[in-house]
């Protein structure tokens, strides 16, 4: 065998190698993935489906047994009542609200990410913004709300999306980085003597750690947005928004009402939540907390 030829092989071993590097950094996708049987499905999720209705009984019980007024608790059957007789209203201003949360999701996530992604490569702007994030993070929704509604106008929907950009930016900043900085020394030490880019140390081994720590903001964030769209909402501005419908009927003494405009907003903030949870499985399969045993 040449000297040519020991070179070649040579090289043919370090690219297998520096793949087999680049693939464990990424995850180790599994050709086909485990799914859980009917049986442990129903061990996994009937606590939570018994412990979920055995509340909705208790609740009913309690307030018919001790005759408690609508103004102060509702009955669930009459929240119920209330959500088929108005069912059309409260969706269409469910869907309005939802539109205003997911804009503010959207702006919000996106400079997180992008904050992220320079705090990561520069110390300096590192240093200078996760502080001044933590302590801005501290600012009451409630006192943003009204100077939003100045800046962009009161019946402006994007008035409420930046209340809600502001909520979503700081959680997924602040984890986002942290990911991106949890990286093992000795991981960048190897792709350096491989002479790797800055932008493929990102690629291959920042965004892949940083991963598990912007889905689980993202999951946060996806409820608190609704919650925030909502409040902003509380402030004033069009009445066709679950805000508004909220508060008219509080004002009115209609309270199942109100209680069935709160339980639409609980199923976008679920239905928000799984699509996230949805996306994170596609995204990263890999990741430990997907895998299941036998």
């Amino acid at each position: 065998m040449t000297e040519r030829d020991d070179l070649n092989r040579d090289d043919s071993i370090w690219e297998t190698s520096a793949t087999d590097v680049f693939a464990s950094f990424e995850g180790d996708i599994p050709a086909s993935g485990r799914r859980l049987s009917p049986g442990r499905l129903v061990r996994r999720y009937l606590p939570a489906v018994i412990a979920f209705f055995s509340v909705i009984l208790v609740w009913e019980g309690l307030t018919r047994l001790f005759g408690v007024e609508s103004f102060v608790l509702s009955k669930p059957s009459e929240i119920l009542i209330s959500f088929s007789e108005t069912f059309g209203l409260i969706w269409g201003a469910g869907m309005r609200t939802l539109f205003e949360a997911a804009g503010g999701f959207v702006i919000g996530t996106s400079l997180a990410v992008a904050t992220s992604l320079a705090a990561a490569h520069w110390i300096g702007f590192r240093q200078g913004v996760l502080p001044l994030a933590i302590v801005l993070n501290a600012t009451p929704i409630a006192a943003l709300a009204p100077i939003f509604n100045n800046w962009f106008g009161l019946t402006n929907p994007f008035s409420k999306m930046a209340v809600v950009a502001v909520v979503v930016y700081f959680p997924v900043m602040i984890n986002t980085t942290r990911g991106l900085l949890e990286v093992d020394p000795a991981e960048l030490e190897l792709m350096r003597s491989m002479a790797a880019s800055p932008s493929e140390v990102t690629r291959r081994i920042r965004i892949p750690r940083a991963l598990p720590y912007f889905f689980s903001s993202l999951k946060v964030a996806s409820v608190l947005s609704l919650i925030a769209a909502i409040i902003a909402e509380y402030f004033g501005g069009p009445q066709d928004v679950l805000g508004q419908y909220i508060v008219n009927r509080a004002q009115l003494f209609q309270f199942p009402d109100a209680w069935a405009a709160i339980l639409v907003a609980s199923i976008l903030g679920v239905a928000f939540y799984l699509l996230i949870l949805a996306a994170e499985r596609w995204l990263m399969p890999w990741h430990v907390s997907f895998r299941t045993n036998e």
